[in-house]
């Protein structure tokens, strides 16, 4: 008791500190998303997400050299897909030679040791921006998880290490994991985006994409009946314990900030690895905050991440990356 216990001794000075330090951050905990387009020479910044891009396959080669001179060794790949080839049955998706395909092989050629992990949905490809087919005003389940099991094989024919199914559909875990053991891709891995909410924060990355639902008669405007309530605590629990019955190697929490109180309850319940996506609207709010001069950039940048981590996760997948290990 005070005064023989001094809980400052502990805090007194930056060698203390760092030597009892409980969490701590490395290169090694992230988990780099990179964005994708046709074309040769582009570097097109993203005007909502400062200092992100989007990377034809020649700069995607460039981007991933550097990550991995900096100590990053993962990346999730998204691709911006033209809308003349977006139909409501996501066909472009299974193109042997299409943008995700090459951009895998383009990450593997470059840098073998990489790993690559895939985004295994819809939207990017369907003209209604959505994350399943759409028929008479629903989303078909067990039809799109069909779908999204060819994806999977496909993205692994390429040479993904990993797909990553962020769609939410109920069953889609099973199914992919089944179709991947059939065609033999039994060490191809499965991050599932378990507990993904429907959550404002996503709002530059579908500028990112162009895949935000469109507003048209007999499509549901947003994707609340498939992605999950923001109020729903013991859901996030559920869907993550049947996800890994199912067969995924890796869950997934995303929002990250607003949702810490999901990442560590889920934390006490499972035991594989756990991902939390920092968002495209929680970097982007840093970054407007920053340059206002409201906030301390890299400050708050490492708070973030540390609590993220702190919170339970063993991935962070983040557009953060790179400014933090520069800081490392």
């Amino acid at each position: 008791m005070y005064p023989l216990i001094r809980n400052r001794r502990l805090r007194a000075t930056e060698s203390i500190r760092r030597l009892v330090r409980e969490t701590t951050i490395s290169p090694d905990d992230f988990l780099t998303p990179l964005f994708v387009v046709e074309g040769k020479g582009i570097k097109e910044e993203i005007a909502s997400m400062p200092d992100q891009y989007r990377l034809s396959l020649d700069n995607l080669e460039k981007e991933v050299k550097e990550l991995w001179k900096m100590g990053l060794c993962a990346v999730l790949l998204f691709v911006k897909v033209p809308d003349n080839l977006k139909d409501n049955k996501g066909t472009e998706a299974l193109n042997a030679n299409g943008l995700m395909q090459r951009a895998i092989k383009t990450v593997k050629n470059a840098c073998p040791d990489m790993l690559v992990m895939t985004d295994v949905a819809m939207d990017p490809y369907s003209s209604y921006g959505h994350d399943g087919i759409v028929e008479n005003g629903q989303i078909l389940n067990d039809e799109t998880s069909e779908f999204l099991s060819e994806m999977s094989i496909s993205h692994a024919k390429a040479g993904a290490d990993f797909v990553a199914p962020s769609d939410m559909m109920d069953g889609r875990i099973l199914t992919i994991r089944e179709a991947l053991e059939d065609e033999g891709f039994i060490n191809t891995g499965i991050m599932s985006y378990s507990a993904k909410y429907a959550s404002a924060f996503y709002g530059p990355f579908r500028d990112a994409l162009d895949s935000a639902p469109v507003n048209q008669k007999d499509v549901p405007k947003d994707k609340k009946t498939y992605q999950m309530d923001f109020a729903n605590r013991f859901e996030a629990i559920r869907e993550t314990q049947m996800d890994i019955e199912e067969g995924a190697d890796i869950v997934m929490v995303k929002p990250g900030l607003a949702y810490l109180d999901i990442v560590r309850e889920i934390k006490n319940e499972v035991d594989v690895p756990i991902a939390v996506y920092q968002v495209s609207g929680e970097y982007a709010m840093l970054k407007a905050a920053a340059e206002k001069g409201w906030l301390d950039h890299d400050a708050v940048m490492m708070e973030q991440l540390i609590a993220i981590k702190r919170a339970g996760a063993n991935i962070i997948a983040s557009y953060f990356a790179k400014d933090a290990v520069k800081l490392m």
